[in-house]
């Protein structure tokens, strides 16, 4: 990896990319400390202190901690992702999207200008319904001693700088896609996680290593656990976002004039980890719906939202245990999703069909339906394998929080997203540089 970095160095075109790249980044974090015009630091603190955990906590690592300092880039990226999920499930419902995707690049445009739109009515909807809730709870003052007009415009004021935040982070994005190094979106989320690991260190830290009451044994052997664990999981990730199996494809040999062509060998590269990390966000999200708006609406959780809080899950109290029937549900609906997510971005039919009309077969198995009944078994065993993986690496921080009471946000979803991020980034850097020794080549 730090070679790929240094070779990337001596390039001119992807250095002037990095460089670029690190410069857009910077703007993000700087927009990230901008607080919504008419608010104070006070008001933010008293709002958003009863949000920092539970429901919001993931949604608030999401955003790099602007939603709990309550900047202009509160919303951040989540509206476009939201909006890009969304649409890739429609592409599948609806014929027209369908059909455009398969357009080529024109089709891609088209897409992607939807999602544009769609992520500006979301960004609106939630900017709309976070200021006027934060508003009745005095995030731009005392809300009985204002006027309908005024709190009016407290909330039109803070709405447009939500929503133009938001606008404004989808099209960084989109630059460093275009001028920079990897796919803009992924970089900006993370480094919206990677700001909120060093609080979490300093946390844990104080909690375990800090204490004098505690001997000098007893803290080395916390630091040393913390330390193993953190390296245990982004093992653990990294070989979840790398294991594939490989399916042998044997292409039979054809007759071209006097010639015999093709007798070619591939493989199909299936991941273990097909859906990524869209399970975990679909399930978490789902759960934290009704907990959300409860919170926002009433200012307080009912009894009932702790069974679907991850914070008070894995508490073997005589008092919390209880509440760990989240859990199991938490864990019905991550399988379920992986295996749905897969179901619409990978067609067995289709690719068996596929390898009929281009003379392609797998060994000891015979084109067309027996290939796909046999890539649908294949696909349903792998797919409950990366279930269950992602479910353990969701499952330690989940653990860490109810047996010792510590809350992190850079175990689970928010380490599977940095590392496959991060890989995906070096693969894009390899790739450019590829190219260039390529062309280079040519020239000669």
């Amino acid at each position: 990896m730090l070679k790929t970095v240094r070779d990337a160095f001596k390039v001119k075109d992807i250095r002037d990319r990095v460089l670029f790249t690190f410069l857009m980044l910077i703007i993000v974090r700087l927009g990230c400390q901008l607080p919504l015009p008419n608010t104070t630091a006070e008001t933010i603190q008293s709002v958003t202190d009863k949000y920092s955990n539970g429901a919001f906590g993931f949604f608030n690592a999401m955003t790099g901690g602007s939603f709990e300092s309550m900047s202009i880039f509160a919303l951040n990226i989540t509206p476009y992702i939201t909006s890009s999920i969304i649409m890739q499930l429609l592409t599948i419902a609806i014929p027209k999207l369908e059909e455009m995707q398969r357009d080529g690049e024109d089709g891609r445009k088209k897409i992607t200008s939807i999602t544009r739109y769609v992520t500006i009515i979301l960004a609106l909807l939630q900017a709309t319904v976070t200021s006027i809730s934060f508003g009745n709870q005095n995030l731009f003052g005392v809300r009985a001693t204002m006027s309908t007009k005024e709190f009016t415009g407290y909330v039109v004021v803070a709405t447009a700088s939500m929503v133009a935040g938001s606008a404004f982070l989808m099209w960084v994005g989109e630059s460093i896609t275009e001028k920079g190094v990897g796919n803009g979106i992924s970089i900006i989320l993370l480094i919206n996680i990677v700001a909120t690991m060093p609080n979490d260190f300093a946390n844990l830290f104080a909690k375990y290593v800090a204490p004098e009451e505690k001997s000098i044994g007893a803290r080395g052997l916390a630091a040393i656990l913390i330390v193993a664990i953190v390296i245990a999981v982004i093992a653990l990730v990294v070989l979840l976002q790398d294991a594939e199996r490989k399916i042998p494809v044997q292409y039979s040999k054809k007759v071209q004039g006097r010639k015999l062509v093709g007798g070619a060998s591939s493989h199909i590269p299936l991941k273990v980890n097909t859906a990524g990390v869209i399970p975990i966000i679909f399930a978490q999200s789902l759960l934290m719906f009704p907990v959300v708006i409860c919170q926002i609406a009433k200012g307080t959780s009912p009894e009932w939202t702790k069974y679907l809080t991850s914070s008070n899950w894995w508490d073997f109290s005589s008092t919390g245990i209880k509440y760990s029937i989240g859990y199991i549900v938490y864990v019905i609906m991550v399988i379920g999703f992986a295996y749905f997510y897969t179901s619409i971005t990978f067609n067995p039919m289709e690719v068996a069909d596929n390898m009929k009309r281009q003379g392609g077969f797998i060994p000891g198995i015979r084109p067309g339906k027996p290939t796909e009944e046999y890539l649908t078994n294949i696909l349903n065993y792998i797919i409950f394998i990366g279930a269950i993986g992602l479910l353990i690496v969701a499952t330690l921080p989940i653990a860490f929080s109810g047996i010792a009471g510590a809350s992190v946000s850079f175990g689970g979803t928010s380490l599977i997203i940095v590392v496959g991020v991060v890989l995906e980034t070096l693969t894009g850097i390899e790739a450019k540089m590829v190219v260039r020794n390529y062309k280079g080549f040519l020239s000669k």
